[in-house]
């Protein structure tokens, strides 16, 4: 810094503020500086700037896997927004939500020197009593019930069935059938439970409830026994991919997509377009979520309060070809 000062003429003070970033500085003398510092290859030292602030300008992001769609979106969002804001991320994955598990995490987190956290963790795990998360850290907790003392996001998955459910109702299906997620899901039993309270408030009975894996094979499976049933004309699958699967089955079974049974699915992949019929299904925006998320993060890292609240993101219906009137 004090090359760049001599080279430039100026105070290392005026250095320092113009790699800070600061806007007090003649529009000249920041270029002089600027010409300085590559002419002659300075850069600031992040490391030390910490120090001296204590923030780091990074996250860590605890997750519990890697392989669902909604995970990966939600992952890719928070990264995009936080390169955008200037932070890096910290991945690390935990093999199962229990107490051990996240306690770790947050220990290795700390031993790269993180100013705060979210947690991607869905299992029913995280919204146990007993289940604490580490105090002195900023958290973020996305898509959880739990009741914790920091802020959640979450898509809005009651509103999205209740979308689902009610668009089949009025193309004139008796009742609906449900293939879920897995049961130690949170936004699988937030969808199921929507899809149940759409049909009682509407006065239905509800369909058959079967519970797959988000995998296509689970739907198929699941689908195989939908289609052997003349009463199923309509189906909610929990996500695209298991739609995809009860799609196939009906396919095989001589079931007419959607001319006999109508198929909605959850997500809006890339490539529900381009199912055979193409997918009608209810669109979450994980990218919003990702926004919120670290927008709430960096609040509360550079302010130092605690903003505890709630965010539920929106869904919406996406209309194509597998559904139709009755």
């Amino acid at each position: 810094m004090a090359d760049v000062a001599e080279a430039a003429g100026v105070s290392g003070q005026t250095v320092s503020r113009v790699a800070n970033g600061r806007t007090n500085v003649d529009p000249a003398t920041r270029d002089r500086v600027l010409e300085a510092m590559e002419r002659l290859g300075y850069r600031p030292n992040s490391a030390a700037r910490a120090l001296r602030s204590g923030r780091f300008r990074s996250i860590g992001v605890i997750m519990f896997s890697l392989s669902s769609y909604g995970n990966s979106r939600t992952l890719d969002a928070v990264a995009s927004v936080a390169a955008a804001s200037g932070y890096s991320i910290t991945l690390i994955t935990v093999e199962s939500a229990t107490q051990s598990d996240v306690s770790g995490a947050f220990v290795r987190l700390r031993e790269h020197n993180v100013d705060g956290v979210v947690i991607l963790i869905e299992t029913h795990r995280l919204g146990e009593t007993e289940l604490a998360l580490p105090m002195g850290l900023p958290v973020v907790v996305v898509d959880s019930s739990a009741d914790y003392p920091y802020p959640v996001v979450d898509t809005d998955q009651a509103q999205g069935a209740r979308l689902a459910v009610e668009h089949l109702l009025a193309l004139g299906h008796e009742t609906v059938h449900h293939v879920s997620g897995p049961r130690e899901s949170f936004s699988a039993e937030r969808r199921r439970d929507g899809f149940l309270e759409t049909l009682a408030a509407r006065g239905r009975t509800p369909g058959r409830v079967e519970v797959g894996d988000w995998t296509a094979d689970s739907g198929y499976r699941i689908g195989r026994g939908l289609a052997a049933d003349p009463g199923v004309t309509a189906v909610f699958a929990a996500n695209d991919q298991m739609a995809l699967g009860v799609i196939r089955a009906l396919h095989e079974a001589g079931r007419r997509v959607p001319h006999e049974v109508s198929v909605i699915g959850f997500d809006d992949m890339p490539d529900a377009a381009n199912y055979w019929p193409p997918l009608t299904t209810v669109r979450q925006h994980f990218e919003r979520v990702g926004e919120h998320a670290v927008r709430a993060l960096i609040a509360e890292i550079e302010s130092d309060e605690l903003p505890v609240d709630r965010v539920l993101v929106p869904t919406e219906l996406v209309v194509r070809q597998s559904t139709a009137a009755r």
